[in-house]
């Protein structure tokens, strides 16, 4: 699996598995994952499937150390400052004493001071690499004028029909490594005409071709999936390249619309 390197030095498998709304299915899904290669698995507090992640993760077979986890701090902890129980339920539900990457699920609520104590965690070795998601040059600005660790990613949506070029930019500027949530759009961009049409020319699917354009503009990814067909399918882009006439074709599709339903509160 290839690597990116964050700011940090902590290498990051460029492609992970989601497991947002995996529900039962995410132990054999996470399982399923392991055995095909993957080494970076994404869950949340607030995807209530942690416990199930880390079941998986056990009885795998594979060194702790080998896996790059990332999970993520709730709306509710952040507002109540309860970072420290919150991140600590979260190792305990997946049966770790540290975390890949620990990132602020949204900018609510009393973030910064939430950053603050991720930082303590981080120098602390508890917490590898500490990141943000959803958020965007306002709220980074907001952060970084404050923050002692710099965030060393964040996870925002991106994909074919939604390109937030501004929050690219600056996170590029800023060295911030993109992570993209929803790589696929939920399933809407891949049956896209233009998806379809490169596809058949390079004898790929069109899931494989919005990876590959991912891939090719830096961004980490972490497609969800159940099916094991669809996770082997979503690993196997590093043995063709999108020229750059057709990486232009895919960039003209944004829309500018976001699938994203944020927060109540959320500004």
């Amino acid at each position: 699996m290839e690597q990116f390197k964050l700011s940090n030095g902590i290498s990051i498998p460029k492609i992970g598995l989601g497991v947002w709304q995996s529900g039962e299915q995410t132990e054999q899904a996470v399982s399923w994952a392991l055995q095909e290669g993957y080494r970076h698995i994404d869950t949340a507090s607030f995807y209530q499937n942690e416990r199930q992640v880390g079941m998986a993760i056990q009885s795998s077979g594979i060194p702790r150390n080998q896996i790059f986890i990332t999970t993520k701090l709730w709306v509710d902890d952040i507002q109540l400052v309860r970072l420290d129980s919150a991140l600590q339920d979260s190792m305990e539900r997946l049966g770790v004493d540290y975390l890949d990457l620990y990132l602020i699920h949204w900018p609510m609520g009393n973030y910064i001071d939430c950053w603050k104590r991720l930082e303590e965690y981080y120098h602390m070795g508890k917490l590898k690499a500490i990141g943000v998601s959803n958020f965007e040059p306002k709220h980074l600005e907001k952060l970084l004028s404050v923050a002692e660790v710099m965030p060393m990613v964040n996870q925002i949506e991106i994909h074919p029909y939604f390109i937030p070029t501004e929050t690219i930019t600056f996170c590029q500027k800023e060295n911030i490594a993109l992570e993209a949530w929803g790589p696929l759009g939920k399933g809407t961009d891949i049956n896209d005409p233009v998806m379809i049409r490169l596809a058949e020319k390079y004898r790929k699917t069109p899931a494989q071709i919005i990876l590959r354009w991912h891939y090719q503009n830096g961004i980490i990814t972490i497609p969800k999936t159940v099916h094991r067909q669809r996770m082997a399918e979503n690993l196997s882009i590093f043995d063709f390249a999108l020229d750059q006439q057709d990486m232009n074709l895919i960039q003209q599709l944004n829309t500018g619309v976001s699938n994203r339903k944020k927060p109540d509160g959320y500004q």
